[in-house]
């Protein structure tokens, strides 16, 4: 499998901008700019991007391999922060909240983690520190 983004950028760093265009068109001269990564500018940036696939590919494993072990989640909803530190990206701390019947909080914590290990993205950024956080509710997320 072979996905692809393309960035377009004009200008100096500080003063130009940029769009991204991914294969799927989700991003479709999404807007990215010095202003939307280091301030609070209109817009995108890496980092968020970088959160997103996290996110979005930890809660797939974790839903993945809760079905293996026998549970279906009602409800699982898993923030993602990327933090930058001294110009590098340093850490993705992962917030995890589930609604599923029947399992006990051992299995949950336990199938959580090794959700944490095994997703592509959590491989990918094997480089960075990589937290998890997972709480399983009972009333609704």
């Amino acid at each position: 499998m072979k996905r692809f983004a393309t960035a377009i950028w004009s200008g100096n760093v500080k003063e130009g901008n940029g769009y991204l265009i991914s294969e799927s068109k989700a991003l479709d001269n999404t807007q990215y700019s010095y202003k939307s990564r280091f301030e609070s500018g209109t817009g995108t940036n890496p980092e968020e991007l970088m959160a997103a696939a996290h996110a979005g590919c930890f809660t797939m494993q974790f839903s993945a391999d809760l079905t293996k072990a026998g549970f279906t989640p009602e409800v699982l909803e898993t923030k993602c922060t990327i933090i930058m530190e001294d110009g590098r990206i340093a850490k993705s701390e992962l917030i995890v909240k589930a609604k599923i019947a029947t399992i006990q909080e051992d299995q949950f914590q336990e199938i959580a983690k090794g959700a944490k290990q095994n997703c592509p993205v959590s491989k990918a950024y094997d480089s960075l520190e990589i937290s998890l956080s997972a709480t399983l509710e009972n009333g609704t997320v």
